[in-house]
């Protein structure tokens, strides 16, 4: 009967103070969860990249002397490029801002394909082919974590080479070396921490090259003085490597 009185008693106590030993213990928590941290794409960056080009080519003659039958041409190249680079980007918030230059060799080039005719109405063609060509550009985009969609735009250079054929005085072939413009955009993913890829499109206007005529009013080969105005587009696909950062 003492047990059971005893253990009873126990019971109620140990009831009692449950509560307050319970209030006394720390509230637990639920762990705050691992946030991966954002990619950073500031930073130097070295890299190689590779693609596809078209050019459009207005040649005019109609500079040439009196006398003589004037025409107005287009035509077009096309071709494979590549080349390497290297830039620096600046991140401030998701706002990513940069300078980038380059340098491309280039197999670009087209004719007219023996469509025009020379001052005397002998068969000739006009070509033209982007040997190489370099750009210095600001870049500026905004980033979405590893995703960057970006534009960028400034200054080109390039050296087209022209030649002429004819079908009986022969061939005329000169470069010009050209300054212009190149816009454009894309979209940049970072791969790893260090290694990013890249599709970009570009445009360039190089503006216009001529080729003056001699004593005789002709150019070496017999045919009227001509200026040839040049636009490309290219198609590009690169691969980077960033330096640091995270």
């Amino acid at each position: 009967m003492k047990r059971i009185l005893l253990t009873t008693v126990s019971l109620c106590v140990f009831g009692l103070a449950a509560p307050a030993l319970a209030a006394d213990l720390p509230a637990y928590t639920k762990a705050p969860p691992i946030v991966a941290p954002t990619y950073d794409w500031s930073g130097f960056y070295v890299g190689a990249f590779g693609g596809y080009g078209f050019g459009n080519h207005n040649l005019n003659n109609a500079t040439g002397p009196a006398g003589f039958a004037n025409f107005t041409e287009n035509y077009s190249s096309e071709g494979g490029l590549g080349g390497v680079e290297a830039g620096y980007n600046y991140q401030t918030g998701n706002i990513v801002l940069g300078v980038e230059g380059d340098y491309s060799w280039s197999g670009i080039n087209g004719n007219n394909n023996f469509k025009s005719t020379d001052a005397f109405g002998n068969a000739s063609s006009d070509a033209t082919n982007l040997r190489w060509s370099g750009t210095l550009r600001g870049r500026g985009g905004i980033a979405v974590d590893r995703l960057l969609l970006f534009f960028t735009g400034g200054w080109a250079y390039g050296d087209l080479r022209h030649t002429n054929t004819d079908s009986v005085s022969g061939v005329d072939q000169f470069d010009s070396n050209r300054s212009g413009l190149t816009a454009g955009g894309g979209i940049a993913y970072a791969i790893t921490n260090n290694v990013i890829g890249k599709i970009e499109y570009r445009y360039y206007d190089f503006g216009t090259y001529a080729r003056a005529g001699g004593a005789t009013g002709l150019t070496p080969n017999g045919q009227l003085p001509f200026n040839v105005a040049n636009t490309y587009s290219d198609v590009l696909l690169g691969l980077d490597f960033k330096f640091g950062g995270r």
